[in-house]
C-alpha cells in the first residue's frame, strides 16, 4: 500500500500571475523531483511538471490552487513548489542580485 499523496494549499502571490516565466520555474522545479506532481484548482487537475498545462489553468493572482506529489520525494517536491509559489516566483531574481546581476 503507498502513501497517501503530500498535497499543500498555496495562493498565486505575484501580480502577473502565473504567466509563462513563472510557469517555466514551476515546470522545471517540478521536473527534478521523481515524484508525480499535480495540480488542483477547482475540479481541474493538472500535471505539474508541463508549462502549457500550467499556463492553460489561467491562474491569476490571488488564485488558490493545491500542490499534489505522490512518490519518493512527494514531500520535497511540494515543499519546494510552496516556497516558490509563496515567494512570488522572485527565486532565481533574487540569487541574481546576490551575484552581482
Amino acid at each position: 500500500m503507498s502513501p497517501p499523496p503530500i498535497t499543500r494549499v498555496v495562493v498565486i502571490q505575484n501580480p502577473q500571475g502565473l504567466h509563462a516565466r513563472p510557469a517555466e520555474m514551476f515546470a522545471r522545479t517540478a521536473l527534478g523531483f521523481e515524484s508525480r506532481v499535480e495540480v488542483l484548482r477547482g475540479n481541474d487537475r493538472i500535471d505539474g511538471k508541463s508549462i502549457l498545462h500550467l499556463l492553460t489553468m489561467g491562474a491569476t493572482q490571488g488564485t488558490e490552487l493545491i500542490l499534489e506529489a505522490e512518490g519518493p520525494d512527494a514531500s520535497e517536491a511540494v515543499e519546494a513548489l510552496a516556497k516558490l509559489v509563496d515567494g512570488g516566483f522572485r527565486l532565481d531574481e533574487e540569487r541574481d542580485k546576490g551575484q552581482g546581476g
